[in-house]
């Protein structure tokens, strides 16, 4: 027993019934200690007749199964072998074991038949030869070489030609003349004795009956006919003619052919002889795969009385096609394949067989193209598959490979097998959303736990590493931490509002949320969200107080009876918490307030209350004015203030008011000169507007685009304005950011400035101008830079809200219009709804 280093074992066998190995206690005829047979799977795969041999699996020793009979294994084969395949894991690796079959003599030698009949003429003369059909051994080499033997006889002897054909013709020679009437019958007995050790025998009977007619037998002009015959011959094809001939005359030379007495049924099925012509035709298929050399005993017997014979042996050369397509063997899978496994990676083991000869059973293979997989010959007629280069599941998820087995032949055979191989998914893609960032707007009131929006990540995975989970982020917003404020669902990703949201304490709420998936490791994503808080009218007008307060809260103020038209008896402020139009006030007297002849006026947007005409002794002394102060919103809130006006002479009134009665009485003549003041006020809006508007251009054709940082930076702050009904209180500073996103870019106003030199009297004109230009002015002023600071005049004393556009906060506060994420466009302001 030998073992190469090349993962191939021989062993040799003479037929023993269990087979030890001659190895020292301990050794071990494979590569590896046997200490490792069970924990690497060994284990043996049988190619062909492995119900012969049997390996202890726990120490790898090789037994007979049962027994071996090299004669039917290989017949007359000069090799003889069995082939098996010993499979280990971790890592695998398959190993070739080839056991040889050595011939013992156990078959004797074997005549074609026990006893034969011989005719003898007693007229032979002298050295007259008989032909014997030799004996066959089924062993090989020293065992089949036959020697022969002849019992004792006076008549005979027994010569044995000297040839290389396995079966050897024998001859009886006559040695002395044969008298019939001393004996007419002989018995001898041929022995054939092999070279075995022990020595086998076989015997043939021989009955020889003498006779004094046809003493010729036929006499083939060869003793051994070759002959080549194509595989897969048609029927009828010619194989050969055979030809003997007798020395006798008449009917004892005439000639029949035949096969053999004893020539095998087979033999019979595949080939023909004619019996007149002596030709040997095709009759059966004819396989290269199951016989490759005829070997036929013909005969030719004459007619005479007795008949006499002569024998030949016909040898029949198959010549190989290639009429057999290659067989490929799927031996071993180890799949599924991890989509990391490294290059080398052994995926399959194959085998391919042809069992056609030469070039004809030269196998190649070959791999369907454009895949990650090589073959790797490791024996011949073994391959190997294994990983070329790197798998991406997510690419293909399952490859299909076809192995192509194509022979040498002409013209050329194939076959294919197939081999899907699954590729095993490994956490290597994180989960991704569509886009980085969302915008969400959101009602502020909304209910506890409302679902304000859904956030959707992919992951490319498979299985558990595809399974994605959500969560926030966690950070401070102000004092309080993100996730009172919201949450989301970690399977579905839907994200709530735990509490109604304050578009007056947060305008912009920005956070991020977590996608990570169950792989090991896990992997994850971010995607940040933009929640703006829209403003509803949830805030009445709050009114100011302001100057003296009588009972009831209501305001009381003392008008001398002799001021004029126009004079201002008090302001009434207010300020709603709420923005864009639901903070945009109004002012209105209530009707009943002042009567038809009421000579009281109220400003539509500045809340100032002055007098329509001149005051006379028909006007009640003491007057109470409601006034309704009313926002923009749907529907919209309202409050009441009550003015109380006491009217009094002009020597009653207190020291106080000596200003405004000098005013009062100044602004008299200046009535004269309105004309002058009105076109002053024309000139001075007019070149506001136009000074706007270069300013715009230019700052439209010059300015870059910047952000303003809204994380690290100083936050930008909501600011209020101080004048007139756009007045709001402290608690309406706000951060406009949020989170780390940038601030939006809005419109902004410039207000235009009052020219000086009017009076008291001309406020009615004023207000007219104002109500007028100013709101033309709203309406044309478009987008400035985000850089833009607040430097406008006050806003006029009626008019619409201020432009939007974002700011920095100074002494004058300037309020943004309309809220961030609800402007109407660049450069467009948004009509107010009256």
């Amino acid at each position: 027993k030998s073992m190469s280093l090349q993962g191939r074992c021989h062993w040799c066998l003479r037929f023993l019934p269990r087979l030890y190995s001659d190895l020292p206690s301990g050794g071990s005829p494979y590569p590896w200690p046997l200490a490792e047979l069970v924990p690497r799977l060994f284990r043996v795969a049988s190619k062909d007749r492995g119900d012969l041999l049997e390996v202890n699996l726990q120490n790898g020793i090789l037994f007979v199964n049962s027994r071996i009979d090299r004669e039917a294994l290989c017949g007359r084969s000069a090799e003889c072998s069995i082939h098996l395949e010993v499979i280990v894991d971790r890592p695998l690796q398959v190993f070739h074991v080839e056991v040889e079959v050595r011939d013992i003599n156990d078959n004797p030698p074997v005549f074609p038949t026990t006893q034969k009949t011989l005719f003898v003429s007693e007229t032979r003369p002298l050295d007259s030869r008989f032909s014997l059909e030799g004996a066959s051994d089924a062993d090989i080499g020293t065992n089949a070489l036959l020697t022969y033997r002849l019992s004792p006889s006076e008549y005979f002897s027994l010569e044995v030609p000297t040839t290389d054909e396995q079966v050897k013709p024998l001859e009886l020679v006559l040695k002395k003349p044969l008298d019939r009437e001393r004996a007419s019958e002989l018995h001898l007995v041929v022995k054939a004795t092999d070279g075995g050790k022990p020595e086998l025998t076989g015997t043939l009977e021989l009955h020889i009956i003498v006779l004094d007619v046809n003493d010729n037998a036929p006499v083939f002009d060869r003793a051994i006919y070759r002959a080549k015959l194509v595989e897969n011959a048609r029927n009828g094809t010619l194989v050969v003619r055979l030809n003997a001939s007798d020395l006798d005359e008449g009917s004892n030379s005439q000639i029949l052919y035949s096969f053999a007495t004893d020539v095998s049924p087979r033999t019979e099925a595949t080939f023909h002889i004619d019996p007149v012509s002596g030709e040997i035709k095709v009759s059966g298929k004819i396989d290269f795969e199951e016989t490759n050399l005829w070997k036929i005993q013909a005969e030719a017997v004459d007619k005479g009385s007795p008949p006499m014979f002569g024998h030949c042996t016909v040898l029949i050369e198959i010549l190989d096609i290639n009429d057999n397509a290659p067989e490929l063997i799927v031996t071993s899978l180890s799949l599924p394949v991890r989509e990391d496994a490294q290059l080398g990676t052994v995926i399959a083991l194959i085998s391919v067989t042809d069992p056609d000869s030469t070039v004809n059973g030269q196998v190649t293979c070959s791999l369907t193209p454009h895949v990650p997989f090589k073959l790797v010959s490791t024996f011949k007629n073994y391959y190997s598959l294994v990983l070329d280069s790197a798998l991406d599941r997510e690419t293909v998820a399952n490859y299909h490979v076809v192995v192509t087995a194509r022979d040498g032949g002409s013209p050329s055979l194939w076959a294919t097998a197939s081999v899907s191989v699954e590729v095993a998914d490994v956490n290597d893609n994180a989960p991704a959303f569509a886009q980085p960032e969302y915008t969400v707007f959101v009602k502020e009131n909304n209910p506890p736990g409302a679902h304000i929006f859904t956030v959707l990540a992919t992951d490319a995975d498979a299985q558990e590493n595809a399974l994605v989970s959500y969560s926030l982020v966690e950070r401070r917003v102000g004092e309080r931490l993100l996730s009172s404020f919201v949450s989301v669902h970690a399977e579905s990703g839907k994200v709530f509002a735990l509490q109604p949201l304050d578009h007056e304490e947060l305008e912009l709420l920005q956070f991020q949320v977590s996608a990570r998936d169950a792989g090991v490791p896990a992997l994850g994503s971010n995607v940040t969200l933009q929640v703006f808080v829209l403003d509803e009218n949830d805030n009445a007008p709050v009114l100011l107080p302001h100057g003296a307060v009588g009972a009831g809260g209501a305001v009381s103020e003392l008008v001398p009876r002799s001021v004029g038209s126009g004079h201002i008896v008090a302001k009434v402020r207010a300020v709603d918490a709420d923005s864009g139009y639901n903070a945009w006030l109004s002012y209105e007297l209530q009707s009943g307030a002042g009567g038809v002849r009421s000579p009281f006026r109220i400003g539509l947007y500045t809340g100032e209350i002055s007098i329509t005409r001149t005051l006379d002794e028909g006007d009640a002394p003491r007057q109470r004015l409601f006034v309704l102060v009313k926002d923009h919103g749907e529907p919209a809130l309202t409050a009441t203030a009550t003015v109380l006006v006491s009217l009094v002479e002009s020597n009653q009134a207190p020291k106080t008011s000596s200003r405004a009665l000098a005013g009062t009485e100044a602004s008299e003549p200046s009535i004269v000169d309105v004309n002058v003041y009105l076109i002053i006020a024309i000139c001075a809006v007019s070149s506001l507007l136009v000074l706007t508007l270069v300013l715009y251009t230019a700052l439209r054709c010059s300015a870059l685009p910047t952000e303003v940082a809204c994380g690290t930076g100083k936050p930008v702050l909501v600011c209020s304005s101080a004048v007139g009904s756009w007045s709001y209180s402290q608690q309406r500073r706000q951060r406009v950011c949020s989170g780390e996103g940038p601030p939006k870019t809005d419109l902004m106003a410039f207000s235009p400035s009052v020219p000086p030199g009017l009076g008291s009297g001309d406020s009615g004109v004023q207000q007219e101008i104002f109500e007028n230009v100013s709101t033309k002015i709203l309406g044309y002023i478009p987008s400035l830079n985000s850089q833009t600071k607040c430097h406008s005049a006050d806003l006029p004393p009626e008019g619409p809200p201020p432009a939007p556009g974002p700011e920095r906060c100074g002494p004058r506060r300037c309020r943004v219009w309309p809220p961030r994420g609800r402007s109407s466009g660049a450069g467009r302001f948004l009509p107010p709804r009256l």
